[in-house]
């Protein structure tokens, strides 16, 4: 068989019949118009255009591609490129690996300016969930909510739900998320819901800065975060201060109504809300499996810590106890999944028996903590129950009591609390038999 000549004339006839010679693992044809193009062939029948050179005194040896994609003079002008390149001292494996990494950087642009709101708040609620507890990643879902369902019972006004003042941005394209735009919808939001809307806003101002960050997101950010603007601060106007909260003289009516009310979860949540100081959420939030009896403590899913734990008081385990279990959550909804709604109609009701005007269900909290200061008990017993950040203007040496420390103060203001509501009951009694009189 005779030899075939390692260097030739490349034409396409030679590159087809080219092969392998047996017993090799492959075989080189050198061209000689372009001395630095071969083509490659192995024993599988595969055949590659390859170019070879040398630079900074090493072997550089790439592949142009498979000869059946390339024509032979499309390989010839490639391997003159690669040529020049090496000559100049450029590595053209480098300069390939910058410009695939400038296409995938154009293309991840391109994909940032396609991208909605509503995508990016999707990925940004999965990537901070783990973060958040779970009253402050539902705030971010309402917020964003569509509205058009019905209202759960008991929700005031009944009807359909509203939809949340972030829904209308969700399905506008990120990159159109400007400062402008985020100013004419503070505007609108303002003049109809500033309450919420500025609690949107906040969201809106965290929610850009992580998109901002985001390898995904930023190129449809500008440096600038679009949601830190004066104007739309103006525009959603600055919080009203609330001082609802019962006085020690009306304890007494207030209870007397709100026992009364028919619905006993209803009744056993407005009173367990006034004596442990909780958000209405936190509450409302509260599952069998976070009650412990043995150690009397009430495990409250937290929107700013993830949780906190406070003392199961007596009177409060009594109310507790004496709630059918439906399911998990210990306030209950009609069909034991999930909790119950907020009974702002029944208390509202009860309010007006009683004779008291504008109490809210926050208000109860409130009054948590203006009550606890006619005992004097410590600014940081109070907040740490309540879930409030520390303060070290509130308490000179802030710091983190165990359960049993809680319990003392708290067990206290729950015994005052009562007397002065005129509630006697007897704190050893088996729990869910509780006879409370007025």
């Amino acid at each position: 068989m005779p030899t075939v000549p390692s260097r030739v004339r490349l034409t396409a006839a030679r590159v087809e019949s080219f092969a392998c010679p047996p017993g090799k693992s492959q075989s080189f044809l050198w061209d000689t118009v372009a001395p630095a193009l071969a083509v490659r062939a192995t024993p599988t029948g595969r055949k590659t255009y390859t170019f070879e050179s040398r630079l900074q005194g090493k072997t550089l040896r790439l592949s142009i591609g498979d000869v059946r994609a390339w024509t032979l003079a499309a390989a010839q002008a490639e391997a003159t490129r690669l040529t020049l390149l090496v000559d100049s001292g450029t590595d053209p494996r480098e300069q390939k690996r910058q410009h695939e990494a400038e296409q995938a950087a154009q293309a991840a642009a391109l994909a940032a300016q396609a991208v909605t709101v509503g995508e990016a708040w999707a990925a940004y609620l999965a990537d901070r969930r783990p973060h958040w507890g779970e009253r402050h990643y539902s705030d971010h879902e309402a917020l964003a909510r569509a509205g058009g369902q019905p209202a759960a019972r008991g929700t005031r006004g009944r009807g359909v739900t509203v939809a949340g003042p972030l829904h209308v941005l969700m399905s506008q394209p990120l990159r159109e998320l400007t400062t402008p735009a985020i100013e004419a919808w503070a505007q609108r939001e303002g003049q109809s819901r500033p309450t919420v809307a500025r609690l949107a806003w906040r969201l809106l101002r965290a929610f850009m800065a992580w998109c901002s960050e985001h390898p995904d997101y930023r190129a449809a950010v500008p440096e600038r975060n679009p949601a830190k603007s004066r104007r739309a601060r103006e525009a959603l106007g600055k919080p009203q201060a609330k001082d609802d909260a019962l006085l020690k003289e009306q304890l007494p009516v207030w209870f007397a109504a709100v026992r009364a009310i028919r619905n006993p979860a209803q009744a056993a949540y407005l009173q367990a809300l006034l004596l442990v100081g909780a958000r209405p959420g936190e509450l409302l939030g509260l599952q069998w499996q976070d009650v412990n009896t043995q150690w009397r403590g009430l495990t409250i899913r937290d929107k700013v810590e993830g949780e906190r734990v406070i003392p199961l008081t007596p009177y409060v385990w009594h109310l507790l106890a004496g709630l059918p279990r439906r399911g998990q959550y210990v306030f209950a909804g009609e069909d034991g999944d999930k909790p119950m709604s907020k009974p702002h109609k029944a208390h509202a009701s009860a309010c007006a028996v009683a004779g008291i005007d504008g109490l809210t269900l926050h208000g109860l909290r409130r009054s948590f903590g203006t009550l606890s200061e006619w005992l004097e008990l410590p600014a940081g017993v109070v907040a740490q129950i309540q879930g409030h950040k520390p303060s070290a203007t509130a308490e000179k040496h802030y710091r983190v009591r165990p359960l049993d420390l809680l319990r003392l103060h708290h067990e206290r203001l729950e015994a005052w609390i009562l007397e002065q509501a005129g509630v006697q009951f007897d704190a050893q009694a088996e729990p869910g038999k509780l006879r409370a009189v007025v």
